[in-house]
């Protein structure tokens, strides 16, 4: 295991055992009122053919935030020989991983339960978050791998934001300027990859969520934002008539990145302009435009603004998987998968099939 980057929180598990996060558990009320909902999550995860040893890494929901996300806990059961709950310590992903001997048949399921609401900041008034620790800013502000903040990336940023004095100007210009300027390509496969770098020097502005958010991550950045992106999955139909924004029942496929910048005196601020793109492309009748009402809502909305129809899994970059064969991923918001031959490909259900399902488990007010 490669121990730097991962720590063990339990060791091997039997079957059907409840991870309950306590702080969660100890603040949550089984009917919450307020606006909170309650979704169950389901990944089942099967490895036919597999060609020797066998290893899964699945993500949790591991973000935590008293005023719009809680998780309620994980339940498992399949026929691995060992199952670990890792956490990552930089970031505090959470995953669950699994593995089998050769000769036998992967199969793997486990449940998620989380608390959710939408959230809203009035950026309008000065707010009173407590400020944001020195570690935290390091890291939201550092570059990766896939986030660079030199050179055509630093140079687009601060062309974005010349002239503007206050930090809240910046990340709203920013956000502008990647509505403006990007596109949903329906062709990316699965969410992007989000190569921020070569988007820019292409000149190729387009992909879908891990690619547009993450290029306002990184202009964020770049231009001294503490800035991140936010990996997650919609588990619920939007109320708000955005048909394109939500997702419910089977949820194989509804993966979704946002992002979030940090605001002294308003704390993370969620973002998301990809989605603003995604409702210009796939709203009816046949494509909007930056100009039609539903687009100049929705654009203004998520400046600022979340419907909590979606679970948010981790906000890690560039993320080791442990017991792997030194493979580190972009970032963890599939499962993922190795046998003898090698990682899978977990957009490719014909080497390496999964199915998500989720349920709203509200109580009735």
């Amino acid at each position: 295991m490669q121990r730097r980057e991962f720590m063990l929180t339990s060791a091997a598990l039997a079957a059907g055992v409840v991870w309950p996060d306590s702080r969660a558990m100890a603040a949550f009320d089984p009917a919450p009122a307020n606006g909170w909902r309650t979704f169950e999550v389901t990944t089942r995860v099967d490895l036919l053919g597999a060609d020797g040893a066998s290893r899964v890494w699945l993500p949790l929901p591991s973000v935590q935030e008293k005023d719009w996300i809680r998780p309620m806990g994980n339940l498992w059961q399949g026929n691995a020989t060992t199952v670990q709950l890792l956490r990552n310590p930089a970031y505090g992903a959470e995953m669950l991983y699994a593995e089998w001997p050769r000769g036998e048949t992967p199969a793997l399921e486990v449940t998620s339960r989380i608390a959710a609401r939408d959230r809203a900041i009035d950026l309008s008034h000065a707010g009173q978050a407590a400020p944001l620790s020195r570690a935290d800013r390091r890291l939201y502000t550092k570059a990766t791998k896939w986030l660079p903040t030199d050179g055509i990336v630093k140079k687009t940023a601060l062309e974005i934001t010349r002239g503007i004095k206050t930090d809240q100007a910046k990340a709203q210009a920013i956000y502008e300027w990647v509505v403006d300027n990007t596109f949903r390509n329906p062709k990316t496969r699965g969410c992007g990859r989000g190569d921020i770098r070569f988007m820019l020097e292409s000149g190729d502005l387009s992909g879908k969520c891990a690619d547009l958010n993450s290029l306002y991550v990184g202009l964020a950045r770049a231009a001294s934002l503490p800035a991140r992106d936010v990996y997650g999955i919609r588990v619920a139909d939007s109320r708000f008539g955005y048909k394109s924004l939500g997702k419910s029942g089977d949820i194989s496929k509804a993966q979704h990145c946002r992002a979030e910048v940090w605001l002294d005196g308003h704390g993370w601020v969620p973002v998301d302009p990809a989605d603003v793109r995604k409702v210009v492309l796939e709203e009816p009748p046949g494509g909007l435009t930056l100009t039609d009402e539903k687009v100049v809502d929705v654009r203004k909305r998520l400046f600022g603004a979340w419907e909590m129809n979606w679970l948010a899994y981790n906000t890690a970059h560039d993320l080791p998987l442990p017991n792997s064969r030194n493979v580190t991923v972009p970032f963890l918001m599939y499962p993922q998968g190795e046998t003898a031959a090698g990682l899978l490909d977990s957009l490719d259900p014909t080497t390496f099939s999964y199915t998500i399902t989720s349920r709203e488990t509200t109580a009735p007010s």
